[in-house]
């Protein structure tokens, strides 16, 4: 923590560690500027060391424009040593993994009146060329009454920073429950679809408990995804209705070219 502490020191006072994530250590900390509380994510030193982080910096310069009220904004980056960080808003609200630990399936209009909001959060993204690529429920967070997506930009300024070298480490961005099949492959010239694809698995997870596909290694998740159909929501949760589970349907096609458009569009054939 200290050494955290030492790095951040002329921006932000940490105040104690909130979770850790498949790409980064979170800290609740102080913006002496602002006196507001932030988030600043740190990435794990696995990731940063494949970062050039001029770039990284660069890249969430650009994002740090965009502004959404279901799209929680990126305010601030910054490298130290081995530190490479970002800075968000603190969200006061839970997540929608805390949500769905405490309530593993929810009724059908609590989960659309949450999909209404990520749709509506992806779209504007979505229509500023910007992939997600890591939906799921820990970058979903409730902060007054609406659902707000974060990391939005995170993994494409990660991509762009880093080159060849994440490909050669080994390292895998994004979560493989919620991949889509091109992801699952690693194909890097994702777009939107990829996305849906993500987005129908929180969807499915937020009404059946559990997303479509599960495993006991990364692997065999991932092997599902590019290979299987997913179980029918109807056999897992019979009280939703017919139309909501086809439309899932559609959105977790294997093929791109099959799923809808955009969030709105799904959400929509509900």
């Amino acid at each position: 923590m200290s050494d955290i502490q030492h790095a951040l020191a002329g921006r932000y006072e940490v105040d104690r560690q909130l979770g850790r994530g498949g790409m980064a250590t979170v800290y609740l900390a102080v913006d002496r500027v602002t006196g507001r509380q932030v988030a600043v994510k740190v990435l794990l030193p696995e990731l940063a060391v494949t970062v050039a982080a001029d770039r990284f910096q660069r890249e969430v310069a650009i994002l740090s424009k965009f502004s959404h009220p279901n799209i929680l904004p990126l305010l601030d980056s910054g490298a130290d040593g081995s530190f490479v960080y970002f800075v968000m808003p603190y969200a006061h609200g839970d997540s929608l993994r805390a949500l769905l630990n405490r309530e593993p399936q929810l009724s059908v209009d609590r989960t659309l009146a949450i999909a209404r909001d990520i749709a509506a959060g992806l779209d504007y993204m979505h229509a500023n060329n910007v992939v997600h690529r890591d939906i799921k429920p820990e970058n979903v967070l409730f902060d007054e009454g609406r659902a707000v997506l974060c990391d939005f930009g995170v993994a494409r300024a990660i991509v762009a920073s880093t080159g060849d070298s994440i490909s050669s480490s080994g390292l895998i961005i994004g979560t493989p429950a919620y991949m889509s099949p091109e992801q699952a492959e690693g194909h890097s010239d994702l777009d939107a679809r990829s996305d849906i694809y993500s987005f129908a698995c929180l969807i499915y997870e937020m009404l059946a408990g559990e997303p479509p596909f599960t495993g006991r290694t990364a692997q065999v998740v991932i092997a599902k995804q590019v290979k299987e159909r997913p179980p029918s929501l109807g056999v897992v949760r019979p009280d939703v209705p017919a139309d909501l589970g086809a439309a899932l349907e559609r959105a977790l096609a294997k093929d791109p070219k099959a799923r809808p458009r955009s969030g709105s569009e799904l959400v929509t054939r509900f």
